[in-house]
């Protein structure tokens, strides 16, 4: 849920900065239903019939999907803020795979918001020492937020990518990717 604050800081940053969201209709993202597929696949994951049934092999669907998101955002790296995001993402799934395929909870970000891990798949567990530990989930929204929830140094990056692609598509009058030089052209509305 960290996402959401990101794209509602993106679309106000882009109205202060005097943009239009129809700007975003403009944006022309490349392999756009493997980014859908792949998020789609985390979402049925961690529905709760799934995740009673699939058990471990869930980190492996996590891993892989992850992945597929990842190499969209890379093919796409010649938008405004998406190599930030390709950062982020990266350094998530270095954390991701370098813990077996889930995503490290800090137990005291946990605990700041009263929360614990439940039973069934999640992409989380509380390891005592989590290879890569600054890139884990070490931080934890204020708990008096809607939709708090502990996130990772990967997880800003994301967001700040994500803040910075919709200011940037809201202030332009046209951001394409020509699929041939992977090259961005933007013109600022002013």
């Amino acid at each position: 849920m960290f996402m959401l604050y990101a794209i509602a800081l993106g679309f106000l940053c882009g109205f202060a900065l005097r943009g239009r969201p129809d700007g975003l209709g403009t944006l022309h993202f490349r392999w756009a239903g493997a980014a859908f597929a792949g998020l789609a696949a985390q979402v049925v994951l961690f529905a709760p019939p799934v995740t009673a049934a699939i058990g471990d092999v869930g980190a492996l669907v996590y891993v892989a999907s992850s992945a597929v998101v990842l190499a969209v955002v890379v093919r796409n790296i010649a938008l405004p803020g998406l190599p930030i995001v390709a950062v982020g993402a990266a350094a998530n799934l270095a954390a991701i795979v370098a813990n077996g395929g889930w995503m490290p909870a800090s137990a005291s970000a946990l605990a700041s918001l009263g929360e614990t891990l439940g039973d069934g798949y999640s992409n989380s567990r509380v390891l005592a020492s989590p290879a890569l530990a600054p890139l884990t989930d070490v931080f934890a929204l204020p708990r008096w937020l809607p939709f708090a929830n502990v996130f990772s140094v990967g997880d800003v990056l994301i967001g700040l990518g994500v803040a910075v692609a919709i200011v940037a598509a809201m202030r332009a009058e046209g951001v394409t990717v020509d699929p041939v030089s992977v090259t961005a052209t933007h013109q600022s509305a002013g």
